[in-house]
């Protein structure tokens, strides 16, 4: 019997079966001895056996409980981040093979954890690597643009090209810096300096960043929240986020057109809103918008989205793109710069501070941007 492979349950029934011999064997001494007293004795012996073997029994169940809360102790400490933890197995029988079994998982568990976390670095570690080979020929590319630029300023025709080379190369320094940022984030090597911040605070710092571009566009970034709402957060990470949600209206609104950044907090939350009154996002664009590189295929003057910020525009004509001798297109939504990573970056550093993320929009209405963040506890 497989039962009787675990040495402590074997001890068990032999202690039974000795103790029961025992008691036997002094009821027949007892009746051999004074068999006038027989009837009075068995009763006596046969409670003393039962007793004996329920503290046996006892005894043992007290045993396999303290196992029992031994694993599981084991369990909970490698829940809570103790790798090493493992449930002693070194007896036989089947609970001790299933401690094995559960000793056998959690090396898998660790290994492919290992193997995730050294993919993982060696994602950040080559795409960093990439990014810094690629900063010195950029940076030599935006001195050579510089000069082409000067050198060309009575040749418009020519002019129109450096601009969208100077254009095309601030596009590729985004790609570099947005990309080292988001394989930060994947492999977990950012270190979030966390502290209850001013959120009004953060609110005015990006106002000023895009003042210039919303005067140059001809559009209004207004600001509307509790200014002594605080909330604990790393300012430089969630300002990123913050900061592509808005650049990604700006991409996407008309001039003449306003973008809102509202605050406010609740009985649990506190919620902050990037609202615009653009061309707002394609349906069909809609469940996309944060995936990495996403692009739509509908053109900017038909819905202001980008899969993330930036990517519609895909299809929109952009200057040099025009027909000779046609009439430009008054107010045009601007074709959309982006590469692709904005909106899931922001997502990124939104879901690390334990917050969500939503969109909502309706073609020709706008596009709105809501940030949830729970409030601790406070205990």
């Amino acid at each position: 019997m497989k039962i009787l492979t675990n040495r402590k349950i074997k001890r068990l029934f032999i202690r039974i079966l000795l103790s029961l011999l025992l008691f036997i064997l002094i009821s027949a001494v007892c009746a051999l001895l004074r068999p006038a007293h027989a009837a009075l004795y068995a009763p006596l012996l046969f409670a003393g056996a039962g007793l004996s073997i329920f503290i046996l029994l006892y005894l043992h169940f007290r045993e396999q409980d303290r196992i029992m809360e031994d694993a599981v102790t084991q369990i909970q400490n490698y829940l809570s981040g103790d790798k090493s933890a493992r449930i002693a197995c070194d007896e036989e029988g089947t609970l001790y093979r299933l401690f094995h079994e559960v000793n056998s998982l959690v090396s898998i568990l660790n290994a492919h954890a290992e193997h995730e976390a050294q993919t993982k670095s060696f994602l950040k570690n080559t795409i960093s690597d990439i990014s810094h080979q690629l900063k010195t020929p950029l940076a030599a590319l935006n001195i050579y643009n510089g000069i082409l630029q000067e050198e060309t300023a009575s040749t418009p025709e020519i002019r129109e090209f450096t601009d969208l080379s100077e254009q095309e190369l601030d596009r590729i320094g985004s790609l570099v810096q947005n990309l080292l940022k988001i394989t930060r984030l994947d492999a977990g090597t950012v270190v979030f300096e966390k502290a209850d911040e001013n959120i009004s605070d953060m609110m005015r710092r990006i106002e000023k960043h895009f003042a210039f571009r919303a005067g140059r566009e001809g559009k209004t970034l207004s600001l509307s929240g509790d200014d002594t709402l605080t909330l604990f957060f790393d300012r430089t990470w969630l300002m990123e986020a913050v900061s592509n949600l808005v650049k990604n209206a700006f991409d996407h609104t008309r001039k003449g057109c306003t973008i809102r950044i509202e605050w406010r907090a609740f009985a649990s939350i506190v919620q902050i809103v990037v609202r615009d009154d653009g061309g707002g996002i394609h349906p069909e664009d809609l469940p996309h918008i944060f995936k990495r590189f996403y692009r739509s295929r509908h053109p900017a003057g038909a819905s202001a989205v980008s899969g993330s910020s930036a990517g519609t525009g895909a299809d929109a004509p952009s200057l040099s793109q025009q027909s000779p001798g046609t009439e430009p297109i008054k107010n045009p939504v601007p074709d959309a710069q982006g590469i692709g990573l904005g909106l899931p970056l922001a997502k990124a550093v939104v879901e690390a501070h334990n917050g969500t993320i939503e969109a909502d929009s309706e073609p020709g209405t706008g596009t709105v941007f809501t940030l949830n963040f729970l409030i601790p506890a406070k205990l």
